[in-house]
């Protein structure tokens, strides 16, 4: 199976980011915010690109913030942004989902916490069942903050584990201890932010089978609903300070898969519902009850059962989903200072989708959320001819041989052994991705596997 264990996108987006161009700007997101339905659904994405420190394996935009002060004043920019975008939107949008993200969203003030949230429901229509969640990084948690979540009405609270192995903490430069963890979860839901999901991460340096199950056992201490565990993405081409971490440290494509596995079985017999790639769910979760039902969606934060066909993002690098197609912002914190000084939108780069690429962005999704996709059914939904994907299903041959995908006529299914391997299947459907064979140009993606 080396031979599936190529670089492909972790496609929570399609076409993906390296796809985007300047030719989407300001003006471009102006003219698409004005055309959006008044009432229309939304979700909204807050980035704050500040951390106390830095995780030496970490690949998110963000900077160590030493002082308040830069981060007081990204605050200050993020509510200026909120009220821009909303300026162009011709009705109230009705927010569904909200999503606080980083970096780390706790390193904000609580009087900058609240300030945000009330701006946001000034400006959009936040449905009384709607899900609120940010993510926490339980070092850096104060109890003021905790207070100021559950007044702003926030829902499900994220924490950051990665590991608990002292070894692998050290390896990572992440130290978090499992009374601070449980100390940032009893928190949470003494304040009435009950719903909890804990990330981890298989494939750091050091972790072996036996390391990242003991890690697993300890989180299920804390009894969370959800927790997702990502596969480590290595790549110092991209992020520089993963230099720092030696190749040598890291486990190989034969003990990544083994440590994945090991975590689905553990999970699952824990009474988990193991949800697309990396999340797990208890089974009345509504996750757990969207993966059953089909009707899962993925986004730039991963797993969702957001269905809002709008997607507002805000803040340094935050991307934004519209029915037109895709915009980022500038991701240079300066940079996006600079623009909003200057009262343009921040836009850096975009995406217009055409039909096909809407047609392609389903057949992917289907295949990453059901591990499966009936090709004829969304070939008449997007009417498109018959035929249109014989090309894939060409390529998919060896797959199919190799026991990576089950074809019957054009239904295609991940079993589950091949598990592992739903993204490398879901890139044969990816037209802008190099054919396996072409090494050219800059590696953009982490290992399949």
């Amino acid at each position: 199976m080396a031979r599936y264990g190529r670089n492909v996108p972790r496609y929570t987006s399609y076409p993906t980011a390296p796809q985007f161009s300047p030719e989407v700007d300001g003006e471009t997101y102006a003219r698409w915010l004005s055309e959006l339905a008044p009432g229309a659904h939304a979700s909204l994405y807050l980035h704050v690109p500040f951390c106390a420190e830095l995780c030496i394996y970490c690949g998110c935009n963000t900077s160590v913030a030493r002082r308040y002060t830069p981060v007081a004043a990204y605050a200050e920019r993020l509510r200026a942004e909120i009220a821009r975008v909303a300026a162009f939107i011709p009705g109230r949008l009705k927010v569904s989902h909200l999503h606080w993200g980083g970096g780390t969203p706790t390193l904000l003030s609580a009087e900058d916490m609240t300030a945000l949230m009330a701006d946001i429901r000034t400006h959009f229509d936040v449905e009384p069942d709607a899900e609120l969640a940010i993510e926490v990084d339980p070092r850096v948690l104060s109890p003021e903050m905790v207070t100021a979540l559950a007044a702003a009405g926030l829902t499900r609270a994220s924490l950051g584990v990665q590991d608990f192995d002292p070894a692998v903490q050290e390896a990572i430069g992440r130290h978090q201890s499992f009374e601070e963890t449980a100390h940032a979860a009893k928190a949470l839901r003494a304040a009435g932010i009950s719903s909890l999901n804990l990330d981890l991460i298989y494939g750091l340096p050091h972790q072996t089978v036996a390391s990242v199950l003991n890690s697993v056992q300890t989180a299920l201490a804390l009894d969370p609903d959800r927790i997702a565990v990502f596969g480590y993405a290595h790549v110092p081409w991209m992020k520089k300070h993963q230099n720092l971490i030696p190749e040598a440290s890291l486990p190989g494509p034969a003990e990544r898969l083994a440590q994945a596995e090991a975590i689905t079985d553990l999970l699952t017999a824990k009474g988990f519902v193991a949800i697309g790639l990396d999340h797990f769910a208890r089974p009345t979760d509504a996750m757990a009850r969207r993966a059953k039902a089909g009707t899962l969606h993925r986004n730039f934060q991963g797993y969702t059962t957001d269905d809002a066909p709008v997607l507002l993002g805000f803040g340094a690098s935050a991307i934004g989903a519209l029915p037109q197609g895709y915009v980022q912002n500038l991701p240079a914190t300066p940079a996006w200072h600079n623009a909003m000084a200057e009262g343009r939108l921040p836009i850096a780069r975009g995406r217009a989708l055409t039909a096909e690429d809407r047609l392609r962005r389903d057949v992917i999704e289907r295949i990453m959320c059901d591990g499966g996709v009936d090709l004829d059914a969304l070939l008449a939904r997007h009417r498109f001819p018959a035929g249109t994907c014989d090309a894939e299903l060409k390529r998919l041959a060896a797959m199919e041989a190799d026991g990576l995908v089950v074809r019957r006529g054009a239904r295609l299914a991940v079993p589950p052994e091949a598990h592992a391997f739903t993204r490398t299947v879901a890139a044969v459907f990816d037209a802008y991705l190099p054919p396996p064979d072409d090494d050219a140009g800059p590696r953009r993606h982490a290992a399949a596997v």
